[in-house]
């Protein structure tokens, strides 16, 4: 079992997990030449030994589904169950597409999905994604880890912003109102960042897929944002805490989506390289969301008692 690069690198750090030492050698290569530091591990037993010794350098996951010892599924469920990796995203590499083998990984915590044989434009396009996030979460929780007093303090609070910078800054601000911040933020972000480009900025979902695969998606939200058509909207937010709840409710000035059709995730969109961040608000962050029938607007709760 060969452990690589398991010092501290200022890097994203990806752990490569598959029993198959051809593909670890490819992946490797191939996230090697795009800029990644790679540490790799033989079966789900082995990669929670490297997290133990070298967790604090890891930001991403790639996992094999089928492997001995401990496979995929298995190892998803231990670490989503640990406090310290549980923010950690996870793309599973499979040659199993069924769906419910696809909702199966969902259920243990996978959010990407990779099918084998892997393509290398979609494998770094799906590492990438997953990397942003990581590293919008980080900055955030290290931002909303500097605001703790007078937090308790506060029963409403109305709040606007445009851009999708202003939105992440807002995000990271609200995030430690909620009993559980960690989780909450990842929701608030996600909700923030639909309601400026598919709301505000009318990017539809086949169109953010073009231009993320191009590396293109930042410049046509800046281009938009200054557009007459787009650039005097704004998204209004409003904070409430009251009657064993805390509510926040988010509303677009854009022409409204079919959100029924994101509230789950659909295997049938496992793969791409976004679409899942209504899906993980439902799942992960609040107990409820609750869309007006337009879809510009949508209501996140969280209850006392969680």
């Amino acid at each position: 079992m060969r452990l690589r690069n398991l010092l501290p690198t200022p890097k994203t750090t990806v752990l490569a997990v598959d029993d198959n030492q051809a593909s670890l050698d490819l992946i490797q290569m191939i996230l090697q030449n795009g800029d990644y530091t790679v540490l790799t591990a033989v079966n789900g037993r082995h990669a929670l030994e490297v997290l133990e010794s070298s967790g604090d350098t890891v930001d991403l996951i790639l996992l094999d589904r089928v492997m001995p010892e401990m496979d995929g599924i298995e190892f998803c469920r231990r670490i989503k169950a640990d406090e310290k990796f549980r923010a950690l995203p996870i793309i599973m590499q499979t040659a199993a597409g069924r769906p419910q083998e696809i909702r199966e990984g969902i259920e243990a915590g996978v959010f990407y999905y990779l099918l084998k044989p892997l393509e290398v434009e979609t494998l770094l396009s799906i590492v990438a994604s997953a990397k942003d996030k990581v590293r919008k979460y980080r900055q955030d929780k290290n931002e909303h880890l500097q605001r703790q007093e007078s937090i308790s303090m506060v029963r409403s609070m109305e709040c606007v912003f445009r851009t999708v910078e202003e939105g992440e800054m807002l995000a990271a601000f609200l995030a430690p109102f909620f009993p559980n911040p960690d989780l909450t933020l990842t929701g608030i972000s996600e909700l923030f960042l639909n309601a400026v480009e598919h709301g505000n900025l009318a990017i539809s979902y086949e169109l953010k897929s073009q231009l993320v695969r191009a590396n293109t998606w930042r410049d046509e939200v800046n281009r938009r944002l200054s557009d007459p058509r787009f650039r005097d909207r704004a998204v209004t937010v409003t904070f409430s805490k009251k009657n064993n709840e805390y509510t926040l409710q988010i509303e677009d000035e854009g022409e409204g989506f079919n959100w029924q059709d994101y509230l789950q995730v659909d295997t049938a969109r496992v793969t791409h390289n976004h679409g899942r961040g209504i899906a993980m608000a439902n799942m992960m962050s609040f107990d409820e969301l609750i869309y007006n029938d337009r879809g510009n607007q949508v209501t996140a709760v969280v209850h006392f008692a969680r």
